[in-house]
């Protein structure tokens, strides 16, 4: 039995070039799988195992509420998915403007940035009443240059953010996750 084919190609080479794609593809750096944080409707998409802890957070300046948040890091960007439920309803417009102030804090920029167009993305969850994106280049506490997309949203008396932060993004990275948010 002849080893090579047609072209002098040798068999085995073929079959290297057609499985190691396949094979390189079971160990990808992203290893998407949906979360269903316990207590709240919501789904997302994470890279990668998430951690889970629960603080409690003054999101608005207010009596402190329950903050759940479910975190990983993968290809060198961290995700976090974190959501709180609050007492009252009219509390949710504070609520989203703290955390989008305290999002740009935690890159080392001006909280009051927030308000600012420029640091604004067209973001939509499904099944959201409301949601605003944001995104800014900001510094770690290392003093390197990090980026931070978010969006935080809100149903109901229920508040929400998913933010990605690291260095050099990938746009099909970022779609996957803010594209998996879904609040049915």
């Amino acid at each position: 039995m002849s080893l090579a084919v047609p072209g002098g190609t040798p068999r085995w080479s073929l079959f290297a070039w057609c499985v190691l794609p396949i094979l390189s593809a079971c160990n990808p750096t992203f290893n998407w799988r949906e979360l269903r944080p316990e207590g709240s409707p919501l789904q997302a998409l994470m890279p990668c195992k998430p951690e889970s802890a629960a603080r409690p957070v003054p999101l608005d300046g207010r009596a402190p509420v329950e903050l759940h948040m479910h975190s990983c890091d993968a290809g060198g960007l961290t995700f976090a998915v974190a959501w709180a439920e609050l007492d009252d309803e009219a509390r949710v417009s504070g609520a989203l403007t703290g955390w989008r102030r305290a999002s740009l804090a935690a890159v080392r920029l001006d909280p009051s940035r927030g308000d600012d167009p420029t640091t604004r993305w067209n973001a939509a969850v499904p099944g959201a009443t409301q949601a605003q994106g944001l995104m800014a280049q900001g510094s770690d506490h290392q003093g390197r240059a990090v980026q931070v997309r978010a969006v935080h949203f809100a149903r109901g008396a229920q508040v929400f953010q998913a933010a990605v932060y690291g260095q050099g993004m990938s746009d099909e990275v970022t779609a996957t996750f803010f594209e998996g948010l879904k609040l049915p």
